[in-house]
């Protein structure tokens, strides 16, 4: 009982995770056509003009992802003060507020929003907010994690490392989009309509948007992980 309680926050955050993941899964098989991943958003699965036999199962799956990340930071908050941890929590913040994100991009419906585009910046804010926020964690969890220590060089250099790992794949996306935008501007909006003009994988906005997906997962699940009690763990 008292491991579960320990490891409360990790396990809400693995079964987000997964839940996310099976519902983009189901959501993938019940689109209406061709669905390659690789060309093609992950809004294609979430919204019900384009998937409409399942896109309940994409936007179930990203708010439990999205509610099990806010209840996993909330309790990181919470421990931070009862530390009395001077430093700010600025990637705890910037977790929480990607996950709160998450959780209305996928909870209100796109008609509701009465700002143009609003939805889209909703799911941009989501993206940016985890970013920051597990590149912020991983650093610190990593310059204070005492393996680290024992590593030749800085254990600094070695937190950097792994955080910039974590953004890379979110950079990469702005690169490839700013190339396309002012290389190739005659080009539609990425589609399938790439992979028959044999446009590269690397290029395309989708590919990076879901190995950003992939990272942000794998990091998210290893911090919450080293981040759960006991007490004498800082965060």
């Amino acid at each position: 009982m008292r491991a579960f309680i320990r490891y409360a926050s990790s396990i809400a955050v693995t079964l987000g995770t997964l839940a996310f993941w099976i519902g983009m899964a189901v959501a993938r098989r019940s689109y209406p056509s061709e669905y390659d991943w690789r060309y093609m958003t992950i809004s294609s699965l979430v919204y019900a003009e384009r998937n409409p036999s399942g896109f309940l199962w994409a936007r179930g799956g990203i708010l439990l992802c999205g509610i099990a990340g806010m209840y996993w930071t909330a309790g990181l908050l919470q421990r931070w003060k009862q530390q009395r941890i001077p430093e700010r929590p600025i990637g705890i913040w910037a977790l929480g507020l990607g996950f709160l994100c998450m959780t209305c991009c996928a909870l209100v419906p796109e008609r509701r929003f009465r700002v143009p585009r609003g939805h889209d910046f909703l799911a941009l804010a989501a993206f940016v907010g985890i970013c920051v926020g597990t590149a912020l964690l991983t650093f610190k969890v990593i310059e204070q994690s005492p393996r680290v220590r024992k590593l030749p060089g800085s254990p600094r250099l070695h937190a950097r490392m792994l955080a910039g790992f974590a953004v890379s794949p979110i950079v990469l996306a702005a690169v490839a989009q700013a190339y396309v935008s002012n290389a190739l501007p005659a080009l539609p909006w990425v589609s399938l309509e790439w992979r028959e003009r044999g446009v590269p994988l690397y290029l395309s906005f989708a590919f990076w948007e879901w190995v950003t997906c992939a990272v942000f997962s794998l990091y998210v699940l290893v911090l919450s992980r080293v981040t759960a009690p006991p007490a004498h763990r800082q965060i």
